[in-house]
């Protein structure tokens, strides 16, 4: 998710779920014709990580960790018509272990998973 304007959007209109350190902003909404029903976009605060190269290397750790555990969640999305546009903040203060994010990601997946299926009923 590149779009100034869906991010804008995302963070005014959406609605968050948090598995320390990350904090998700999320919208669902009826699938566009030709358009990916999962879009996704990640951000490190400069707070925390002044350096460039830490910010980039806990964006990839989140991003590969998004990139493993995705699939289901998108296949859903795809058979129920839906969209969801996904953002992902790192809130924590220490540079992270990859298991971390990996676990953290797991956690916040299963959590939307819930909330589609709640939205859907």
């Amino acid at each position: 998710m590149k779009s100034r304007k869906q991010i804008e959007h995302l963070f005014r209109a959406g609605k968050t779920v948090s598995a320390q350190p990350l904090r998700l902003y999320y919208v669902l909404q009826p699938l566009p014709a030709g358009e990916c029903p999962l879009l996704f976009g990640v951000a490190v605060g400069t707070k925390h990580f002044k350096r460039a190269v830490h910010r980039n290397r806990v964006k990839r750790l989140i991003r590969e960790a998004w990139r493993l555990q995705k699939n289901e969640l998108q296949q859903q999305l795809q058979q129920s018509g839906l969209q969801m546009q996904v953002f992902v903040l790192y809130t924590g203060k220490e540079l992270p272990e990859y298991q971390l994010i990996y676990g953290k990601t797991t956690i916040a997946l299963q959590k939307l998973e819930e909330l589609r299926v709640q939205s859907a009923s």
